[in-house]
């Protein structure tokens, strides 16, 4: 007997926004990377009316919340993450009505909308960096100028590289060199000094006061950097980053902010939150960030950097779920975003690496805690790595070594409907060239047919709302069952989730009723086939 994708009714929904305590606890939120989401006036940049226009679609997705990345005024150096003005919509995706517009639409679906800040840096065209380029009284004090080293200062203050590759520094005319530890058009602040404390603090006001349920933090780890800013002594340091501590990441001062960020956060009603996007050389040392004073969320990277090996993944689940476990919070878990390889691809490419991706879809979404959906995994989208490299926009890849330059392969526009590119991204073009194959993986084309990834995500976030084992952290502890080499089984009260990693299907003894799999499965009530590369959920 096989078993194709089963869903049971849904029980009441956690994404109101009048919900009870704790919604992120176990909220499914849903990364929108705004300018290759949906494009509503042709220029073929995704916008923040694309957006809106597209809510019904993470509504029946069956998402808590959306997380939006930057879409403030910006040069765009870094795809927005370089903000010359934290209180306005950059033309290119709008204008402040549109956001406002978009918060309302959402809360109005029952969607909760947390968007991205970024306090490690600024643009080198913000106000306060152009005053500091003018050596105005003061100005360079809020970033992090230094002498340079050497006879004549020629020499950085320093060896610590760009996570971009090359230099973290760079001189300008009067001699003086400046700290970033991305792009140079990215300039680092200097949060020892209480204006950028003040500035940030008006800023998240700004934002709350519009109505945003939330920010994610961007380089949560990195405001603070070791005193004396030390050299590290070895190159290659991107590779470093969340591996072994490094004097520009993970300083113990990144936690004072975060205090004083969840207090205001707190003062706040409708449960506002923070997530943060850091970087941490241990479980244990990630889980600081979410102490009960702290930020309320902290990607677990870990957990996305894990390979396709079921003992590594119990290792990273064990250690994770302890860690978070030891301050009081829940695990957030993330398989994608904007920043790295698409997991289809990272998992192999083609039949296998989808077919492992729908499989680590459920496993993650099984777990206890929250879980990030990063835009057009849902539709199983892959890396698309054969970019010209005269359409790539990654400073990354025009900076040597770096991240690579790879993370413009995961930012292709999504695709919607129809036969051909754009497929109804938007009435023109799209930034990105679109792969010449995707109109079967559009959002019309997986809508309604049970195979598809689409309608397994579907049924796994409907499941997820009815089942009390799935996802939420309150509902008892997860334990691991024995299992085949190969093989990972655990349970939750009435919930049980076995994931085949081996190389052909494999018969066990059934754990209970089947009631969604990534690959359909074969039972008699008494034993059943695992398909390889595959996950099931079993109620008990």
């Amino acid at each position: 007997m096989t078993h194709e994708l089963t869903a049971l009714p849904l029980a009441s929904s956690s994404s109101n926004p009048t919900a009870s305590r704790g919604w992120w606890r176990d909220a499914v939120i849903y990364q929108v990377y705004v300018r290759s989401f949906a494009d509503s006036d042709g220029d073929g940049v995704g916008d923040l009316r694309g957006v809106r226009e597209r809510l019904p679609h993470l509504a029946r997705l069956g998402v808590d919340a959306l997380w939006l990345t930057p879409f403030y005024v910006s040069p765009q150096a870094d795809g927005g993450y370089d903000v010359a003005d934290y209180r306005a919509v950059d033309p290119l995706f709008g204008d402040l009505a549109d956001a406002d517009d978009l918060v309302r639409a959402a809360h109005e679906l029952g969607l909760r909308v947390i968007v991205d800040v970024v306090p490690n840096h600024t643009s080198e065209r913000h106000p306060w960096f152009r005053d500091a380029l003018a050596d105005e009284p003061g100005a360079r004090a809020r970033y992090l100028f230094r002498p340079g080293r050497g006879a004549d200062g020629a020499l950085p203050p320093n060896d610590w590289e760009s996570v971009f590759g090359g230099p973290a520094w760079t001189r300008v005319p009067d001699g003086s060199w400046y700290l970033h530890l991305f792009a140079p058009q990215q300039p680092d602040l200097d949060w020892e000094h209480p204006e950028v404390a003040a500035e940030f603090a008006s800023v998240l006001r700004f934002w709350l006061d519009l109505g945003v349920d939330g920010f994610r933090v961007d380089v949560a780890h990195g405001m603070v950097k070791a005193p004396g800013l030390p050299d590290i002594g070895r190159g290659a340091q991107a590779t470093l980053i969340g591996t072994e501590p490094l004097p520009f990441f993970d300083q113990d001062g990144v936690h004072t902010i975060h205090r004083s960020w969840r207090r205001l956060l707190d003062s706040y009603g409708g449960e506002r939150i923070g997530v943060a996007e850091a970087w941490a050389p241990t479980s244990e040392r990630l889980a600081l960030y979410v102490r009960p004073d702290e930020l309320h969320q902290a990607f677990n990277f870990r957990f996305l950097n894990c390979p396709w090996d079921p003992e590594r993944m119990r290792v990273v689940i064990d250690e994770s779920l302890a860690a978070t476990a030891s301050v009081g919070a829940t695990t957030t878990w993330v398989l994608s975003n904007h920043d790295v390889v698409r997991h289809v691809t990272r998992y192999g490419g083609g039949a296998r690496g989808l077919a492992r991706a729908r499989a680590a879809a459920l496993l993650m979404l099984a777990l206890p805690g929250s879980a990030y959906v990063y835009q057009g995994e849902e539709l199983g989208l892959p890396e698309v790595t054969d970019l010209p490299d005269e359409v790539r926009r990654d400073p990354a890849f025009h900076r040597s070594a770096g991240q690579e330059g790879l993370r413009d392969g995961c930012r292709i526009p999504l695709p919607w409907s129809g036969p051909q590119p754009p497929y109804d991204f938007g009435p023109g073009g799209s930034w990105l060239p679109q792969p010449a194959d995707w109109a079967e993986l559009s959002v019309a084309a997986q809508t309604g047919d049970p195979h598809s990834t689409l309608e397994l995500y579907r049924a796994a976030l409907e499941l997820r709302r009815a089942l009390p084992g799935l996802g939420s952290p309150d509902a008892g502890p997860l334990t691991w069952l024995p299992s085949p080499e190969g093989v990972l089984l655990f349970t939750r009260p009435g919930f049980a989730c076995t994931l085949n990693t081996r190389a052909g299907s494999l018969e066990i003894p059934s754990p209970g009723r089947p009631v969604l799999s990534s690959s359909p499965v074969e039972t008699d009530g008494r034993t059943v086939v695992l398909p390889t590369d595959s996950c099931t959920w079993w109620a008990l």
